[in-house]
């Protein structure tokens, strides 16, 4: 079979998504691909007949560079869902028609959970109409929490950048001679990779912080208000690092104890936000002790500037292992996994598995790696490999250098 090529990108961006785009244009044009498509803001774009010629934008091997270095979606993202193939055929058949117009033989979407429910909806159509498209999902998020695979690009850099913060946080908060309390919020709704790397600030140079409060763990206020106050009585300060999606009990999230009117997405996700800052408010007037929250929020997922070295080769090698699985391959309906041989030396394998296994489906962080405020050796094992190398940015007046549509 032969044909052109398509790729988009879709849901919150990583700042290695765009080497994983990188991967797929320069794979594609290695094994002879004529043209590489570029959806504009992912399947919905697309729809509306929004894409774009790579081939037109990146002549250049400094643009593949720029790329690995531009935080974002080099294409534009989308939260979009695609209904149900027998709810909504149309969909489908404007799809496809456009994707035969464009004579495209391979289709790749780099994304995470709610990504790869689109690569399966798509392959599950291609079969039924007896089309010989490939359907192949690259990985993509810093939640890390996809299926199947050891970890997905985007997570170390991520983890870099929250640690690197944590650090520095920690000097500043350290530095004054009355009691003080500092809650840094971290994305996470149901998974806690990202506010796990917050161990990793701890070692022979800094205490690190104090407490680490995952949302896979009940949260308890009255132990954490207890350990706060024993903490500042012992060294008068305390740093927190607390995911987003923390949950009581009875099932609510600590964010909603300060408002009850969470907004939602195109997936139906409650928007999370508000649990440091609703306990900042509970040590000041049940405790009378200084507190501040902070939230890093989207910085954590754009901060280019510091990104990994692993995760920047691993996000390009993901992309490049799609391709090379669908054009010489043959395969379809599958998503690219990575697989850990070993963490000292590290060393990882590509391989891909059936898109079914992983769509709609979380990876949580193993209890057994969890106490009750903090995590474990094993988990700062596992996360410490994911954050090594740099790749300097290429400097224009100052500033890091870009690319963009």
């Amino acid at each position: 079979m032969k044909g052109n090529v398509i790729v988009g990108q879709s849901g919150g961006p990583t700042c290695v998504i765009n080497s994983s785009l990188a991967g797929v244009y320069r794979a594609a044009k290695d094994l002879g691909i004529e043209r590489v498509y570029g959806m504009l803001h992912g399947i919905k774009g697309f729809i509306n007949n929004e894409y774009i010629l790579l081939d037109e934008k990146l002549p250049y091997n400094i643009d593949i560079d720029l790329l690995k270095r531009t935080p974002a979606s080099y294409l534009g993202s989308c939260r979009y869902k695609l209904p149900e193939m027998t709810d909504d055929p149309e969909v489908y058949r404007k799809i496809f028609a456009r994707l035969e117009e464009l004579e495209v033989g391979y289709f790749f979407y780099i994304g995470g959970n709610d990504s790869m429910d689109t690569i399966k909806k798509l392959r599950d159509y291609a079969e039924s109409v007896n089309s010989e498209i490939r359907f192949v999902g690259v990985p993509k998020t810093i939640d890390n929490d996809l299926a199947m695979t050891d970890h997905t690009p985007g997570f170390g850099s991520a983890a870099k950048y929250i640690a690197t913060t944590l650090k520095e946080l920690v000097c500043d908060c350290r530095i004054y001679d009355c009691p003080a309390v500092t809650i840094v919020e971290i994305m996470g709704r149901n998974a806690g990779w990202l506010t796990a790397s917050a161990a990793l600030v701890r070692g022979e140079d800094c205490e690190g912080v104090d407490m680490i409060f995952l949302p896979e763990k009940v949260f308890d206020v009255d132990y954490f208000m207890n350990r706060v106050k024993e903490t500042v009585e012992k060294k008068r300060y305390c740093v927190v690092a607390l995911s987003e999606g923390v949950k009581l009990s009875d099932g609510r999230f600590v964010c909603e104890l300060a408002s009850d009117n969470a907004a939602v997405d195109a997936f139906g996700h409650k928007m999370m936000s508000g649990s440091a800052k609703y306990l900042e408010n509970l040590i000041r007037g049940k405790l009378g002790i200084k507190a501040r929250a902070i939230e890093i929020s989207t910085l954590q997922r754009c901060a280019s500037h510091f990104a990994s070295l692993t995760d920047i080769e691993e996000a390009y090698d993901c992309g490049a292992t799609a391709v090379k699985a669908a054009v010489e391959d043959r395969e379809t309906g599958r998503v690219v996994c990575m697989n850990r041989i070993s963490n000292v030396p590290y060393k990882i394998t590509y391989s891909t598995q059936d898109v079914h296994t992983i769509a709609n489906v979380e990876k949580n962080v193993p209890l057994e790696w969890i106490t009750e405020d903090y995590i474990t050796e094993d988990a700062i094992h596992y996360i410490r490999p994911l954050i090594q190398g740099e790749l300097n940015p290429i400097m224009n007046d100052g500033l890091p250098r870009q690319i963009r549509l």
